[in-house]
């Protein structure tokens, strides 16, 4: 199709890619300034690109799930079209196990820092049920909240 009859590129402002990925105008400037973003410019103003819409996407993707921005920066850094993306799901295959297997980690020391916790809780209310009643009411208000809270983590967790 001759050039002229093409359609333009969509862009994106940065208070759009703001609002559409609830990120703040600093954030995408920091991810500039640390090269996973390079988006034109028309003046002042960035002019971010589906390239630079996508890179959004995979960064804020990368941070949910705890990897470094250098992490990131090394999938990002592993896009080629000719190879139809494989390097970087390789790449991206490996980062993602072994973010599994850290929060697994991570996971297992939660759960046996919450099984010590409760033991020690139910030992000291043991303690002052006995010899001073009359402070377990304010560990009973504190437990209502918390246990609240987690039930309904749990909750969430278990659909």
């Amino acid at each position: 199709m001759p050039t002229e009859l093409r359609r333009p590129e969509r862009t994106f402002t940065i208070r759009q890619l703001c609002v559409e990925f609830k990120v703040t105008p600093r954030a995408l400037r920091f991810y500039e300034d640390k090269g996973l973003l390079s988006p034109a410019r028309e003046g002042l103003n960035r002019v971010y690109n589906h390239r630079d819409r996508a890179r959004l996407t995979l960064i804020l993707r990368g941070k949910r799930v705890g990897l470094s921005l250098s992490e990131i920066r090394e999938i990002l850094d592993l896009y080629k079209i000719e190879d139809g993306g494989a390097m970087q799901n390789a790449k991206s295959l490996r980062k993602f196990k072994e973010r599994i297997v850290a929060l697994e980690s991570q996971r297992e020391d939660i759960e046996h820092a919450l099984v010590e916790l409760r033991a020690a809780s139910e030992r000291m209310e043991a303690k002052l049920a006995r010899e001073r009643p009359d402070l377990l009411e304010e560990s009973a208000v504190l437990r209502v909240p918390v246990r609240a809270r987690l039930d309904g983590l749990h909750a969430v967790a278990a659909k």
